[in-house]
């Protein structure tokens, strides 16, 4: 039995009785269905009354949409489901990802970047608003890995920072702020990822340090985290080796397994010596650091008995489902585990008040939908970029530029290509013109070979743009050079890093002898490795315009730069301080 009366849950009696109530009055099938999270492809009704008669999930989480699609999904979802549903979203920066028209507030890096530590419970303040407006209730947010590693470029601008005490302040604040709004946390991703370079995504990453260095730093952000409240942890793909050998002595090191399969972890670990009581859920069960540790009949099972309480997303729903279903009829789900877990799911719905609430009150009326990219939440993220564009180095003293000095611009955009998100990854360079040319510039925009020929240009090739571009009238035609970059691309690849359009491309900043030149980053904070010949780097964080401008303000002195910075800028390389 699970102890509904204690954190994170604070029951009454009222809704413990609801718990238990509804367990008693499900199928077999139906508790089953309880313990899965389906990722929702469609919209159509269709597909969840496919969902929800066939497989019972216990939550979903939806793809990308405008909030006013996402708002009548979940209101039809929410409508014809036995039991409520946890209705999961993704709000690691406001509520931008969540929703198509969601405010893009801050990354948790950004959010970590000035001594206001206010800033992560606004980002975590419109978060819980934006999100709860759609009917959402559950944010898979905050991020509580440490950055201790430059490399890792998965959790790079999705950390709030390289130490547990930067990590913790500001954790705390973005769930006060997300608590405002009736919406419960899933902190991630347990044990911690930041050491390890690659990414879970694509392939298991480990945390390898040893157990008095993991207690005193992620172990101690779990810690304070759960004693302050926090009602759910995601697990991520990430073996731990020093961890498993503490609980497990002698544990070959082919056994070790990702946290998300390890019961040492989750119920020695997590649930002992962390004393965590809330509900623990798996990362998405589809990246491949879960998926390459055993066959998928056995690992779907196996997460639920390591200790985890509900299986993020399905790969095939009815085969998922069977090899759940399978791993209870055959005892590798023990009926007290299965017990416990779905205590934990009911017990986090009435946390929520689902139990208490009409279900045609459950998602807000469309009216609610106005805060969703509102003037006064673009007003908080433009306060934010104003607090926190950093200005990493200027040691040729480049800055400011304007427009008396420096009228003629080039401009160059470095975005590598489109990600899984689908968002335009060159929209940036549209805001940066725009904005550049109101501060009173003369903008010309770089295009690289690719693009010239997608123009219709015949006999471009890289040597041509090299030859157009780099010669002794470049000085003659512009008075600096402004590179935006805006590289992200995680989940696809094991790191990230620039990659130019071409072998020795035209873009590349060998200009940086000829002409002033400012490198702003509108995402990775370790361009440094790829450009030490910069000597003015500015970090805006993000591609929103209030980034941008802020940004801009600043080069061009119109504002001070008020950002600070950690070591993993330098990249642990020699030459990039230069």
């Amino acid at each position: 039995m699970v102890d509904l009366t204690a954190t994170p849950f604070n029951l009454d009696a009222d809704a413990i009785d609801w718990v238990h109530r509804t367990i008693d009055s499900l199928s077999l099938e139906e508790k089953i269905g309880q313990l899965f999270i389906n990722l929702n492809t469609s919209f159509t009704p269709e597909y969840l009354d496919n969902v929800l008669d066939n497989y019972h999930v216990g939550g979903i989480r939806y793809m990308g949409a405008d909030s006013a699609t996402v708002q009548e999904h979940i209101r039809y979802a929410q409508s014809k489901t036995k039991v409520p549903l946890l209705v999961a979203s993704n709000p690691e920066m406001g509520g931008f990802g969540s929703a198509d028209d969601g405010t893009l507030v801050s990354t948790h890096l950004q959010a970590g970047s000035h001594p206001d530590k206010s800033i992560a419970r606004d980002m975590g303040r419109v978060a819980g608003v934006e999100t709860a407006a759609m009917g959402c209730n559950w944010a898979f947010a905050p991020i509580v890995d440490i950055h201790y590693n430059w490399r890792n470029t998965v959790i790079s601008t999705r950390s709030f920072g390289n130490t547990p005490e930067v990590v913790i302040e500001r954790a705390k604040e973005y769930f006060d702020g997300l608590s405002e709004s009736n919406t419960v946390a899933a902190m991630k991703h347990f044990p911690g990822d930041g050491m390890d370079e690659r990414d879970q995504h694509v392939v298991t990453s480990y945390n390898t340090l040893g157990v008095d260095e993991w207690e005193a730093s992620y172990g101690r952000v779990y810690c304070e985290l759960i004693d302050h409240g926090v009602q759910s942890i995601m697990v991520g793909h990430i073996g731990a080796p020093e961890l498993s050998r503490k609980f497990r002595p002698g544990i070959a090191d082919s056994e070790i397994m990702p946290a998300t399969l390890a019961p040492e972890l989750l119920q020695d670990l997590l649930r002992g010596e962390l004393g965590f009581n809330g509900l623990i859920l798996t990362d998405a069960s589809m990246m491949i650091g879960m998926t390459q540790a055993m066959k998928r009949k056995d690992l779907v099972p196996a997460a639920v008995a390591a200790g985890c309480d509900m299986f993020l997303f399905f790969r095939d729903p009815a085969e998922d489902f069977e090899y759940m279903l399978s791993g209870y009829r055959t005892g590798v789900i023990t009926e007290a585990r299965l017990q416990e877990a779905l205590e934990r799911i009911l017990g986090l719905k009435a946390v929520l008040g689902l139990h208490a609430t009409p279900r045609d009150r459950v998602v807000p009326s469309p009216d609610a939908l106005a805060v969703i990219g509102s003037a006064a939440h673009h007003a908080v993220a433009a306060d934010i970029a104003d607090k926190t564009v950093t200005l990493i180095k200027d040691t040729q003293g480049n800055l400011p530029l304007t427009p008396e000095k420096h009228k003629r611009i080039r401009l160059y955009g470095v975005s590598g290509q489109a990600d899984f998100t689908g968002v335009d990854p060159s929209g940036y360079l549209v805001i940066a013109k725009d904005e550049l040319e109101k501060a009173g510039f003369e903008v010309h925009v770089f295009k690289d070979a690719a693009q010239r020929k997608a123009e219709g240009e015949e006999g471009v090739y890289f040597h041509t743009v090299m030859a157009d571009e780099a010669n002794a009238a470049y000085p003659d035609k512009y008075d600096a050079a402004i590179v935006f970059a805006n590289v992200a691309g995680f989940a696809q690849e094991a790191s990230v890093r620039i990659r130019w359009s071409t072998p020795m491309a035209a873009e590349i900043p060998w200009y940086v002898t000829e002409v002033p030149t400012v490198f702003v980053s509108l995402n990775q904070p370790n361009h440094l490795i790829d450009v030490p010949m910069v000597k003015t780097m500015v970090h805006a964080h993000n591609p929103s315009r209030e980034a941008i401008h802020a940004a801009i303000e600043k080069i061009t002195g119109a504002s001070e730069f008020h950002g600070t910075f950690n070591e993993n800028v330098w990249c642990d390389t020699w030459g990039t301080r230069l």
